[in-house]
């Protein structure tokens, strides 16, 4: 197949992206595949422009609002235009975050009858926004933790979910703009960190416990897996940097536990829509009870990441979830 990765882009997980497309370009060269590298925020790719890239690493932070903007100024993605795109077979949508993850692209590739990876525009605008997401999950009976919805501009909040709270944008992944609030006077600048990435902020009720996040493809369910750090929560850092999280997969639970997580992260994935691939994040209280944190529908995909790793643990190694994940968008197209 002729397949254009495309990948990088001007959202706060750019970094995060650029890693993501140049492994999934390896594993589907691997496969014998044609593969174009196109940085959305860049354009197409050099073979010398690729191996520059060989060498990058994601840093401790997030690219910052100024770095952003310099890339927002020069952007590719009107020169890079769908009638290109329709010249291959398969477009591998590697972008994570902003216009790549919530619904946009996706709906512009399905107007432009361009076969694309993942979610479709539905899937992706319905896991992208965290209000809307946990909406529809609570009605469907999917465990979540409670909620409430805020703005930045909000002066007085009241906080009925008590303390600790999670702070986070309603609209980004990767925790970027997150925070753990333990006490009422860190409320408000958790508030506005939050809301520097977008107008709606969620405080969400803090569950302690376990991490657990289930790769799904191809409506199956792949391995469990537990995510282990020494902060209370699986932040940017513990993400992106080595050594700072542990990450156990098929993780140490029963059998039962296993199915139960396997079960509830199918019945997510198709309760929002999604197709193709997706991941499934959880928090497993003291009790055993199962909470969904979120679903995401570009997860991170170099060999190390969680879904990866899920589908290794089930046997598919990365050159062949690539290929897969190429192979359901042919067959969804058809």
């Amino acid at each position: 197949m002729k397949i254009a990765v495309i990948f990088g882009g001007d959202s706060e997980e750019r970094d995060v992206s650029i890693a993501s497309g140049l492994q999934i370009i390896d594993g589907l060269r691997q496969c014998g595949h044609e593969v174009l590298a196109v940085d959305t925020a860049r354009g197409e790719l050099s073979a010398s422009d690729e191996k520059k890239l060989q060498q990058f690493q994601i840093l401790d932070t997030p690219p910052d609002s100024n770095a952003l903007a310099e890339i927002r100024s020069d952007s590719a993605l009107s020169v890079y235009n769908a009638s290109e795109l329709k010249q291959v077979d398969v477009v591998f949508i590697a972008l994570h975050g902003g216009s790549g993850e919530d619904g946009s692209l996706q709906a512009l590739f399905e107007v432009s009858g361009i076969t694309f990876t993942g979610s479709g525009h539905t899937g992706s605008t319905l896991a992208m926004d965290k209000d809307i997401s946990k909406r529809i999950m609570q009605a469907a009976g999917v465990p979540t933790a409670d909620w409430q919805m805020c703005t930045p501009l909000d002066t007085a909040i009241d906080n009925r979910l008590g303390y600790p709270v999670i702070v986070k944008p309603n609209a980004q992944g990767s925790t970027v703009g997150l925070s753990l609030v333990h006490k009422a006077e860190d409320l408000t600048a958790a508030i506005a960190k939050a809301g520097a990435f977008g107008n709606e902020v969620m405080l969400e009720h803090f569950v302690p416990g376990r991490e657990i996040t289930v790769g799904i493809l191809d409506q199956t369910p792949l391995a469990v897996g537990e995510i282990i750090v020494e902060s209370e929560i699986f932040d940017y850092h513990s993400k992106y940097q080595r050594n700072a999280a542990q990450e156990i997969f098929p993780a140490d639970i029963s059998a039962g536990l296993t199915q139960q997580v396997q079960d509830l992260g199918l019945r997510v994935h198709q309760t929002l829509k999604l197709s193709g691939f997706s991941r499934v994040d959880f928090r497993l209280d003291a009790s055993g009870g199962l909470w969904v944190l979120e679903a995401n529908t570009v997860p991170g995909m170099t060999a190390t990441s969680l879904l990866p790793q899920s589908a290794r643990a089930a046997g598919i190694e990365f050159p062949e979830l690539c290929d897969r994940i190429c192979k359901l968008a042919l067959t969804r197209n058809r």
